[in-house]
């Protein structure tokens, strides 16, 4: 077994940090949608936040 020490770990990619409102635009989420995510984050949150944490109702034909 390998054993890798801390300093040899990069993080290659930097976070990607969104505005609420765009993000909720972008993935066509409701005002209702957006509000709860600008309560539970602020104005800005990271992509990997939003997405976790975003709920879009099914559309069903």
């Amino acid at each position: 077994m390998e054993q890798i020490s801390d300093n040899e770990i990069e993080r290659s990619t930097l976070l990607e940090v969104f505005n609420v409102s765009e993000f909720c635009k972008r993935y066509r989420l409701d005002a209702l949608e957006e509000r709860r995510l600008r309560v539970l984050f602020g104005e800005f949150a990271t992509q990997h936040e939003l997405l976790m944490n975003a709920r879009r109702e099914p559309k069903f034909r």
